[in-house]
């Protein structure tokens, strides 16, 4: 019997010498040119196109990157998870408008004072500046890398970078105006500590005469009108009107003040949102209400408010501008409190065109304690009408000093508080009021200076299979991992049956 030669050996040795003869090159190249694969679901180590078409877009204006760190650091071991922000701020780097510049701040202070030059924006290490056309936009190193409500772990850097450069290389931050010319405060005396407040979450801040510009600005995120002491013309609430129909955002921080007649074109504004002011002065008469002052002394006229829950925990609203708020009082980071104020109205809902389409809902109310509704309503200003309306009928009732109202349909805002004192250096309690804290929250709910540029956060995605029961998962083991392996078995045995045959 003729025996049978075996080329198994030679066909292994073979088939060994060819894959070192082809992949040996491949990683020798691989490596010379440090490329590597982004295989995530999301590419959360790739630019995006949409990133890639900004800078494209502005090819033409040179743009500094500031990270203040070390590349180094992302080298080391518990670092792995921080990778994306690397290969983001790398990736940005290699395009010839784009210079990447790190370092620590608290070993180049010259160059941290350069990027904050008013100390009002902070420089911590992680932090990333984007500087273009003199304007500079602070990306935080806390919003980098986010957790979703359900606990995953989002990355957020690109998001928030290219809307930086998209946001510099127009030429103006998003910018907050507040009016002038009806008897106002200063924003750089009396607001100044607030204007402070808005720059440090990246807002420009300038002061706006309209009747006499003629125009809102284009750059115009948010208009203040904070303690005026006498009416907006006509053309000023035509310009305020035309401005929310178009999706404007207006804030209003409306005094209680002793002037003859009413502020009919301020209320035609706020009219368009369902709301209307009181004339009127409202104090309490519970001790237990009251707060102490800046002289440390109780006073009437800064008492204890809630702040009603918002979409969060109320489905009758979408919108939510109190519930982080509550949370901080809750832990004893605020008090909530409000100073100096009037009180708001709602208009009935068959009253005002857009009701259909405007919600509505309170933000500040005065206390029901055990012996009801405490606070007294005194007027002050308007006329006969409402002086009566406020001397008689606004006392120990149920009272709203906050309301934020959205058209649904034009996507105009408004916040209407009844005072600026919570914004007022001069006035202010020593210890910051809740109602101070949610009017500079509520300037993100009408416009957030982190703009959405459209690149969303990036991370990792799972699959997950679900069972009904033991049994359902055993036969599915089986079949994903047991049959396999005793076919991968059976067919080493074949082989080797037939290897040494």
């Amino acid at each position: 019997m003729k025996k049978k030669k075996n080329f198994s050996g030679t066909i292994a040795l073979i088939t060994a010498l060819l894959i070192l003869v082809i992949f040996i090159p491949i990683n020798i190249i691989a490596s010379y040119y440090d490329k590597g694969f982004d295989m995530t679901p999301s590419k959360k180590y790739t630019l995006s196109e949409q990133t890639k078409k900004l800078i494209a877009e502005n090819s033409d204006k040179h743009i500094d990157i500031y990270y203040l760190s070390l590349l180094k650091y992302f080298n080391e071991a518990d670092a792995s998870e921080f990778l994306p922000l690397y290969h983001t701020l790398t990736q940005l780097d290699e395009y010839d408008n784009i210079k990447l510049t790190c370092f620590e701040p608290n070993e180049n202070a010259a160059l941290a004072s350069e990027l904050d030059p008013e100390g009002v924006l902070g420089t911590a290490n992680g932090d990333i500046f984007v500087k273009c056309n003199n304007v500079i936009k602070k990306v935080n190193h806390a919003k980098v890398f986010q957790q979703s409500q359900d606990g995953v772990r989002q990355y957020a850097g690109e998001e928030l970078i290219s809307a930086a450069i998209s946001i510099c290389t127009k030429g103006s931050l998003p910018t907050i105006y507040f009016l002038t010319g009806h008897g106002e405060k200063s924003i750089n005396d009396n607001f100044s500590i607030y204007a402070s407040q808005l720059k440090s979450n990246d807002y420009d801040v300038q002061e706006l005469d309209l009747d006499k510009a003629g125009a809102i600005p284009d750059n115009a995120s948010i208009i203040y009108l904070a303690g005026p002491q006498k009416d907006i013309t006509d053309k000023e609430r035509d310009l305020l009107n035309d401005y929310a129909d178009n999706g404007g955002s207006l804030s209003f921080l409306i005094d209680p003040c002793d002037t003859e007649g009413r502020f009919y074109n301020i209320e035609a504004v706020m009219e368009k949102f369902g709301l209307i002011l009181d004339y009127n002065y409202v104090t309490e008469t519970l001790p237990a209400n009251m707060l102490q002052d800046r002289d440390s002394k109780q006073s009437e006229n800064y008492f204890r408010v809630e702040y009603p829950a918002g979409g969060r925990y109320n489905d009758e609203f979408t919108e939510d501008l109190t519930s982080d708020l509550n949370d901080l009082i809750n832990n004893g980071a605020y008090i909530a409190g409000i100073t100096n104020t009037r009180s708001l109205t709602e208009i009935p809902e068959d009253s005002f065109p857009g009701a259909a389409y405007t919600e509505r809902s309170s933000i500040i109310k005065n206390i029901n304690s055990e012996s009801g509704y405490t606070t007294v309503s005194k007027a002050m200003g308007g006329d006969e009408v409402t002086a009566q309306q406020a001397n008689e009928m606004l006392t120990g009732l149920d009272l709203d000093f906050g309301y934020y109202s959205y058209n649904k349909t034009s996507g105009g805002k408004m916040v209407v508080i009844g005072t600026s004192a919570i914004i007022d250096s001069e006035v202010i309690a020593p210890s910051v009021s809740g109602t101070q804290m949610l009017a500079l929250f509520s300037n993100t709910w009408l416009y957030d200076s982190d703009i959405k540029f459209g690149v969303g956060n990036k991370f990792n995605s799972y699959d997950y299979m679900t069972f009904k029961d033991s049994k359902e998962a055993t036969s599915v083991m089986v079949i994903v991992y047991v049959i396999p392996a005793i076919i991968a078995i059976i067919g080493i045995g074949v082989w080797l049956k037939r290897r040494y045959s």
